[in-house]
């Protein structure tokens, strides 16, 4: 990709939480690393990271994520610092600056809050700092909730128009009826829908299927989209370079960005 592009980097629960109890803070520094390469050779990075209720899990010994509202921000509150501890230490080593943004539905549905990230997001480029999005656990209601990261890196993607959206998870893929990669995807079709399949965890809200909504909503606002595993070595690099891994999802011909309310 040519300096100046945006990149949404959206990291799941399963790709940074080891063993469903703790985050895998090799693997995160892991793929801060790869993001700060990118970042060196000009490319604007935005990171949507989920993990602050498995982080609060591990902190706290908790086994099964908590089931009352209550708990569940409480344990996400927990777990938000120390996540947002490890990214900011992880790229100072690096030379960049983090800078954290918890967001809820209604800062998308409010002109001036959605034009407020817009202009934050841009400010922090300046100041030489990586934007860590994630959903206001600690707040968000199931009335204000986004439902998932996946649909929060679509509305971020769309918000700060971004050039691509990569969503990292513990898998290689987009699988066909025969459980091979699909490579490229670039029509929406029932079957590529159909190719979906929930595989919710303890950690995590959302499956393929809550990936490919995301996705068609991204590509039509002309983001080209990537499904990949993020456990692999060097995937986001890869994915950068232009690499035949995971499954890229053209983005629509006509570009539909979305109005801004």
């Amino acid at each position: 990709m040519s300096k100046n592009k945006i990149v949404v980097i959206k990291i799941g629960t399963k790709v940074i939480a080891r063993h469903g109890k703790s985050l895998d803070k090799t693997l995160l520094k892991n793929i801060v690393n790869q993001i700060s390469d990118i970042l060196d050779e000009g490319l604007k990075i935005i990171v949507v990271t989920s993990g602050a209720v498995g982080a609060g899990m591990g902190l706290l010994g908790i086994r099964k994520r908590p089931v009352k509202l209550e708990e569940l921000q409480a344990t996400a509150s927990i777990g938000q610092s120390a996540l947002m501890q490890l990214y900011g230490s992880y790229f100072k080593k690096r030379g960049y600056l983090a800078g954290q943004i918890l967001l809820t539905r209604e800062d998308f549905n409010d002109r001036a809050r959605y034009l407020n990230i817009r202009r934050t997001v841009e400010t922090l480029f300046s100041h030489h700092a990586v934007p860590i999005i994630n959903e206001n656990d600690t707040v968000s209601t199931e009335e204000i909730k986004l439902g998932d990261n996946d649909m929060l890196s679509s509305l971020v993607s769309d918000l700060c128009r971004t050039d691509m959206l990569i969503l990292l998870t513990d898998v290689d893929g987009l699988l066909d009826e025969k459980r091979n990669v699909v490579e490229l995807v670039d029509d929406m079709s029932a079957r590529i829908t159909k190719l979906a399949r929930s595989s919710k965890c303890e950690l995590g809200t959302g499956g393929m299927a809550s990936k490919l909504e995301s996705i068609g909503r991204a590509v039509a606002s002309g983001v080209e989209c990537v499904i990949a595993n993020g456990k692999k070595k060097n995937i986001i690099t890869d994915i950068i370079d232009g690499k035949h891994v995971g499954t890229r999802f053209k983005r629509s011909a006509t570009s539909n960005r979305h109005p801004e309310p």
